[in-house]
């Protein structure tokens, strides 16, 4: 089936904010909703992710990458651990090189597809203030380049429009698309796999629920 886009969908807000954008600009039929399950702390999100792909009218594929929990430990993978953030540190929450290898496996599925682009729902105010380093868009055009190699193609991109944003810009964007309410509503944050607010407590909520009140506040 004709592919122009794949979608790296989490199931959270960022990424299904992604979706939306890539069928505006491509078609529900020619966009590929692509989410991972990895052993992570609850399969919540990618059951949510599959839910709004059907939503949205776009195919959706689940790939399996456990193989990150037999050479990796944190607190995604390992379900007892407690999640935490220390200041000045990495949050034991991330998962190293995860945006990387699910950024290289869509690419080679785009590349079969003839798929002339990914989309990532990075945003660069995680990596700030969360401590996600492959969350920038340095990060992103490393990336790119080497896929370009790798496909021999050099015009296909990783997409990342959300990446210069605040969460409160998020919020504003999905609003102008129509999705506002429906992403509150139906995308998973939280890393113990909660709805909206979440736990209120792992970082993923605070940003996301900081966000939502500027948004609100501009009301």
């Amino acid at each position: 089936m004709k592919t122009d886009a794949i979608v790296v969908h989490s199931g959270g807000m960022d990424s299904s904010i992604c979706l939306k954008l890539a069928i505006l600009e491509f078609g529900k039929d020619n966009v590929l909703s692509l989410s991972f399950t990895y052993n992570q702390r609850h399969a919540n999100e990618v059951i949510q992710a599959a839910k709004i792909a059907s939503h949205f009218g776009v195919r959706h594929l689940v790939l399996n990458i456990d193989c990150l929990q037999e050479i990796t430990e944190n607190a995604l993978i390992n379900h007892s651990t407690l999640i935490k953030h220390v200041a000045n540190q990495s949050p034991n929450t991330l998962v190293v090189g995860r945006n990387g290898l699910m950024a290289r496996i869509a690419a080679i599925h785009a590349g079969q597809l003839k798929a002339s682009c990914i989309f990532m729902g990075v945003i660069e105010v995680e990596a700030s203030n969360s401590g996600y380093r492959d969350c920038s868009r340095a990060y992103m055009d490393l990336m790119e380049e080497i896929l370009r190699i790798d496909l021999d193609d050099p015009n296909f991109s990783i997409r990342t429009p959300l990446v210069f944003l605040t969460k409160r810009e998020t919020m504003q964007l999905a609003e102008s698309l129509g999705v506002l309410q429906y992403l509150l509503d139906e995308t998973i944050t939280c890393y113990e796999g909660l709805f909206q607010p979440g736990c209120k407590i792992c970082p993923a909520c605070n940003l996301r629920n900081a966000g939502l009140q500027e948004y609100l506040d501009l009301m």
